[in-house]
């Protein structure tokens, strides 16, 4: 949990613009200060989005770039100001929706939606992405990955095919091997997307893109599998159109999960059973136009959402009785704010 005297900071990726702000959180007030903006280095044309990746020790910052040629930008953060210093580019296998790198923080994870495919990339010190180490296919759309917190298995959804992929994951040569079953399959049509997993490690929560569902497991730490136990929709009461959900993210302790929905521009707030992880729906906020990305503060009192078609950035904060959103203010980022990164320097 950070203490008081740390420094907290955002990273805000924008795929039009090329570019990452960097934004100083006031822990006290939510305020947001901008204190440097940092363009990807070697990037000639934008890309569909900006996928970023933390490692685990909070020491760089990787940025992948959905355009010829698949690139991933590495950042070394500096350890008190946050700033961001650019280390190497790497090559990727293909464009990744999803890159985030397995708990050791020595290979690269990544889901290529148009290739369907998920890749592993080894990092070397200090902080420079290798080329592709491991290429497997996967049913239509790989869309997210990501590595359980025992670093056993990895997960990863496939959007057009309806599943959920479950790997083994060898930690010392970063290999990624099909479990038996290697999938578990969710409602036709529903569109896996991203998913997080709670604080335990015992859960994880799935939200599906194309009807805005959220499906809830418990997760076997010892065996990789996953057992469904709830869905329910994150969609705004009187909601008419097409759903277009984008991301999932649950608070550091645990008790609350966020949704964005981009076709109404909302966040959808739940309240987890502490006894039950299932979730209960606590109500919508309005929020920035078209939601791909946002974050919750690794202290868990503030959420930054940032809006694809507005260009801006909202913060709110989160109350803790509640998990109720007040919104604190409005910021202009870069174009195509898509990915949000928080991290605390102490």
């Amino acid at each position: 949990m950070p203490n008081a005297g740390d420094t907290t900071i955002a990273y805000v990726s924008n795929a039009e613009s090329n570019d990452i702000h960097i934004l100083r959180l006031d822990p006290a007030d939510g305020g947001l200060t901008l204190i440097d903006k940092v363009t990807l280095p070697g990037i000639d044309k934008p890309g569909s989005s900006t996928p970023m990746a933390l490692s685990p020790d909070r020491r760089f910052l990787y940025v992948s770039v959905r355009s010829e040629p698949f690139t991933v930008v590495g950042f070394a953060i500096d350890p008190t100001s946050g700033r961001l210093t650019h280390t190497a580019n790497g090559q990727l296998a293909d464009g990744m929706a999803y890159i985030a790198t397995d708990r050791s923080g020595r290979f690269l994870l990544g889901a290529s939606y148009v290739g369907h495919k998920v890749t592993v990339n080894p990092i070397a010190p200090p902080g420079t992405v290798q080329p592709p180490s491991q290429v497997l296919s996967t049913a239509p759309n790989a869309h997210a990955i990501l590595a359980d917190p025992a670093n056993r298995y990895v997960l990863s959804t496939s959007l057009g095919g309806d599943v959920v992929n479950r790997f083994h994951f060898d930690a010392t040569t970063g290999t990624l091997t099909a479990t038996m079953p290697p999938t578990i399959g969710v409602k036709a049509k529903a569109g896996p997307r991203h998913l997080v997993f709670d604080p335990q490690g015992t859960h994880v929560y799935l939200i599906n893109e194309l009807d805005a569902s959220i499906d809830v497991f418990a997760y076997d730490t010892a065996s990789g599998q996953l057992t469904a136990l709830q869905t329910l929709s994150a969609l705004p009461p009187g909601f008419s159109g097409k759903p277009w959900a984008a991301d999932i993210r649950i608070t550091p302790d645990g008790r609350f999960i966020y949704a964005s929905e981009r076709t109404s521009s909302t966040l959808a707030a739940f309240r987890v059973d502490p006894a039950t992880a299932m979730l209960s729906l606590i109500g919508h906020t309005p929020t920035q136009a078209q939601p791909r990305g946002f974050a919750i503060d690794p202290a868990g009192r503030y959420l930054l959402a940032a809006g694809q078609v507005s260009h801006g950035l909202s913060c709110y904060r989160i109350d803790a009785g509640s998990g109720r959103l007040t919104e604190l203010g409005q910021y202009q980022v870069g174009r195509n704010p898509n990915w949000v990164t928080i991290i605390t320097l102490p």
